[in-house]
């Protein structure tokens, strides 16, 4: 703008017989008009005035998995996907109307299982399959679902069993903060993979997890001596 305006001065100067109509410097104005548009356009758009939506716009999303157990009765699950923190966090109800709460921390590689019928909380490390099922939530199509029902002929069972190590409980303060919170008030203790628990035990109870991926995983616990 400054340097139209010198032109015209110089032009005033010089003597030229310039028309009043033509004094305004229409060029730079325009130029100017269009990028002050552009910048505002920008601003808006990353404040998200204009509606532009985008993936990651919102941490939080809550997907409903719907698939068949395995007497091919319907069973409904949630979960809540926090990409911020690479956390996925299940609530799965039981035939017995009791909810369970599975929090797969991807990031610290740790997966917690809070029975709701009792004040304890296991946790286990995760292996490539845990990061495999969880990754699934993670996908850009997946975060277009707010509902993934899964097939009951394509759907893959398999059972994991935990021995849980009661002699070795863990520091509440030796957790992150989403373990701590899920785990207030609750004895922690870690668990150990095994083909089984053995004649000589019984499994204590069982929660049913699917992911996207048509995998369900009936995670079985039992009790390991002290």
């Amino acid at each position: 703008m400054l340097r139209c305006w010198k032109r015209l001065d110089r032009a005033q100067d010089a003597g030229t017989d310039v028309p009043p109509q033509f004094h305004f410097p229409h060029k730079c104005f325009w130029l100017s008009l269009s990028a002050s548009l552009l910048l505002v356009l920008v601003a808006l758009a990353l404040t998200g005035h204009l509606g532009v939506s985008h993936p990651y716009s919102q941490s939080l999303q809550t997907v409903r998995i719907t698939a068949p157990d395995q007497n091919g009765a319907v069973m409904n699950q949630s979960a809540v996907v926090d990409l911020q923190n690479d956390l996925v966090t299940f609530s799965v109800t039981s035939t017995a109307n009791e909810t369970s709460t599975v929090l797969f921390d991807a990031r610290h590689g740790l997966i917690c299982y809070k029975p709701d019928h009792q004040k304890s909380c296991f946790l286990q490390k995760m292996d490539q399959s845990d990061y495999d099922n969880v990754n699934s939530f993670f996908l850009q199509p997946m975060l277009q679902q707010s509902h993934v029902q899964l097939s009951v002929n394509e759907t893959q069972r398999q059972t994991e069993f935990l021995g849980v190590l009661v002699d070795s409980p863990v520091k509440m303060s030796s957790l992150e903060q989403p373990l701590q919170d899920l785990c207030q008030d609750s004895s922690i203790h870690w668990t150990r993979r095994a083909d089984g628990p053995g004649r000589q035990r019984l499994v204590y109870f069982c929660i049913d997890i699917c992911f996207p991926s048509n995998i369900c995983v009936s995670v079985c616990f039992y009790y390991l001596p002290e």
